[in-house]
């Protein structure tokens, strides 16, 4: 009597994965924030690198980092191209020893810019409130929109992603008046000086839990907001809503 052959086992994939590896937090915190911090505090002196050098290499950190995680990553963030042109503007204004009234309004202009496309892109069909909060990464999108549209609540979404659209607007527009605000207070030395340094770095580790962390918080509470929003009107529970 003959056997049929046995079906083969599944074997687990070997095909390497290509969803890129997430960033470690406190990495990107140490590498972008405190040692360039240091450096510009500690280490500008004429007697150690100096102010131009001193400069140069505080900002090579996190220059370097976000360009090699463009490289790894092989597509374009908005976010992270922001910050090299943040970064390297930063970099010019103190090589070229300009008014520090302009490092000011750069730090104030990232943020701002950022903001202005946000209430913008209301009138657009691809808000930026999709991309930088509801989206499938944190939100369970097409779970959410097809009890939606089973429930008919889609109008009345859309209406609660646009509040939130310009509640996101606003986080960037306090972000950028706080910038602003701390630089003018912060960095009163001339440019290219080893006053200006220290200050500069005085200013990359306030801005953290001054600036960052409470627009950290707006962001929480707005995406709270939208997974609130579509637990009410799709019928889902929190757990449902939010991705895992």
């Amino acid at each position: 009597m003959k056997h049929g052959r046995a079906p083969d086992a599944a074997l687990p994939s070997t095909a390497p994965s290509t969803t890129p590896k997430k960033n470690n937090p406190l990495l990107e915190l140490l590498i972008s924030i405190v040692i360039p911090a240091v450096i510009l505090i500690k280490f500008s002196g004429a007697q150690d690198l100096g102010a131009v050098r001193g400069l140069l290499v505080a900002l090579a950190f996190p220059l370097t980092w976000g360009v090699l995680d463009l490289l790894r990553r092989r597509r374009v963030n908005l976010i992270a191209v922001l910050g090299l042109v943040s970064i390297s503007l930063t970099g010019g204004i103190g090589l070229l020893e300009l008014d520090t009234q302009w490092l000011a309004v750069k730090e104030a202009a990232i943020p701002g810019l950022i903001g202005i496309a946000v209430v913008v892109s209301t009138r657009t069909r691809y808000p930026l409130v999709k991309t930088l909060l509801y989206n499938p990464a944190l939100i369970d999108v097409a779970r959410v929109q097809k009890s939606l549209e089973e429930k008919g609540n889609s109008a009345a979404f859309n209406a609660r992603l646009k509040t939130a659209t310009y509640l996101l607007g606003g986080t960037f527009f306090f972000s950028s008046f706080m910038n602003y605000l701390l630089a003018t207070w912060i960095v009163t030395s001339p440019a290219g000086s080893e006053a200006f340094n220290e200050q500069l770095g005085r200013l990359a580790l306030l801005s953290y839990p001054i600036i960052a962390i409470p627009s950290m918080l707006m962001m929480m509470a707005l995406l709270y907001y939208l997974a609130r929003a579509a637990r009410e009107l799709a019928g889902l529970k929190l757990t449902e809503v939010l991705h895992h």
